[in-house]
């Protein structure tokens, strides 16, 4: 890692010093992204296979996970594994269910009706990430909120294991919210086949869930295209540790390779006044480090991350809300105090018995998070993440009376003569 002190940094280095890893190759993750995009457009469920075999270095028969391999997935994951994830998604439930927008209905005048109504999403595709580890508990934090929602159409796509087969334990944990459409697919090409569509994978009208650069980059341009809407850029993972001296350094270290481990793209942060903290938590996440079976993925990305001396906490708060973190922990002594200075982060963990990791898997909240600084103007998923919202109003004869003259004023402010006249007509002041 590397050791800065924030007020010795000039503005070009203090931009270096928060640049992910990820935005150094966006240029070529664009272009091979876009490749790959365009070929599943063209080429269907044919692209589908190839770019599998290619990648994936796997031969699919069956694109769609089949009624046997769900058998065989809940045969397979053991009785411990599924009680946690039952677990799990009680509490995500509980969360989410306790945060549901409601529809309202407001007369702004008399005989004048506003209403907003809340409806589900059509249909939504749901990523599930399998890089160098499955992720079941992505699929609980995706399945859900759009079990809550009610969204009648859910398909999830999650990359395939050497066998062909996809991990049992996601394959659960979709069937416990619901979803019964899964297909073996990762990366760029999932993105692509469920945002045109193919003979197998339908097209959706709205893709969730985080992934690497390449499955970000996808949502994007898929998005772009007008083929579909997406919840976020959520990519590579990362996390903002604010730190005062009294912070535990070897709980420090554990919550900065607990994302460290996530990938070699992944991006970790300490911020703290205090010197010895900054040295005492370095110490401490080589010892750890060495300890990790995914020791040198830890590695790569501990190689672009930072250990920022500043010279008050304050100060740490402005550098975290220019970041914007997907995961901000602030291990501090009294953190409730200090949340008010939080304006920008996907989610935050307080105090020094709240580690990252309670959010990744039970606490309640969700764990697909902007990242990449998006968390400045995006938030993270939720039930109304698989919602319209539309608004509706109605006026009587009494209604337009009341508010037309409103209304004939603005639009011949604006020259727009057929609005007015739209408005006078009903009025009786037209013919």
């Amino acid at each position: 890692m590397n050791r800065l002190h924030w007020s010795q940094l000039d503005e070009p280095a203090r931009r270096q010093a928060l640049t992910r890893p990820v935005q150094a190759v966006a240029v070529q993750t664009r272009q091979a992204v876009a490749a790959l995009v365009n070929e599943v457009r063209e080429q269907g469920d044919d692209a589908l296979r190839a770019i599998t075999e290619r990648f994936d270095r796997v031969q699919l028969q069956d694109i769609e996970v089949t009624p046997e391999e769900f058998a065989a997935a809940e045969a397979a994951v053991a009785t411990p594994l599924r009680a946690a994830m039952e677990e799990a998604a009680d509490r995500i439930r509980a969360f989410h269910a306790a945060g549901m927008s409601q529809g309202y209905t407001v007369e702004t005048a008399p005989g004048v009706s506003c209403e907003r109504v809340v409806r589900p999403i059509g249909r939504v595709g749901l990523y599930v990430p399998a890089g160098s580890a499955p992720l079941p508990s992505t699929a609980l934090m995706l399945g859900v909120p759009a079990q809550l929602a009610g969204c009648p159409q859910v398909v999830m796509c999650t990359p395939p294991r050497a066998d062909g087969t996809a991990d049992p334990a996601v394959l659960v944990a979709a069937r416990l919210t619901g979803v019964q459409r899964v297909f073996k697919l990762g990366g760029a090409q999932a993105i692509a086949a469920m945002a045109y569509g193919t003979a197998s994978v339908p097209a959706c009208d709205k893709l969730f869930g985080p992934g690497n650069s390449f499955v970000t980059e996808a949502k994007q341009q898929v998005a772009q295209d007008g083929a579909a809407a997406i919840d976020m850029p959520a990519g590579p993972s990362e996390v903002l540790v604010i730190a005062d001296a009294g912070a535990p350094p070897a709980f420090v270290a554990a919550d900065l390779l607990s994302q460290a481990e996530h990938g070699p793209d992944s991006q970790v942060l300490l911020l703290t006044d205090d010197a010895a903290m900054l040295a005492a938590v370095e110490a401490e996440v080589e010892r750890q480090v060495a300890l990790l079976p995914r020791e040198q993925i830890a590695r790569q990305a501990l190689a672009a991350s930072q250990l920022i001396l500043v010279e008050r906490l304050q100060d740490a708060f402005e550098i975290s809300n220019r970041y914007a973190p997907e995961h901000l922990i602030l291990a501090l002594r009294d953190p409730r105090a200090w949340l008010g200075q939080v304006q920008a982060a996907g989610s935050v963990f307080m105090g020094d018995y709240t580690p990252e990791a309670l959010g990744d898997y039970c606490s309640g909240t969700n764990h697909v998070l902007p990242t990449a600084g998006a968390a400045r103007a995006y938030s993270g998923v939720s039930v109304a993440s698989f919602q319209n919202f539309i608004s509706v109003q109605s006026a009587s004869a009494q209604g337009i009376a009341a508010i037309g003259g409103c209304a004939r004023v603005l639009a011949s402010a604006e020259g727009l003569d057929a609005h007015e006249r739209a408005v006078a007509v009903r009025m009786g002041v037209l013919a």
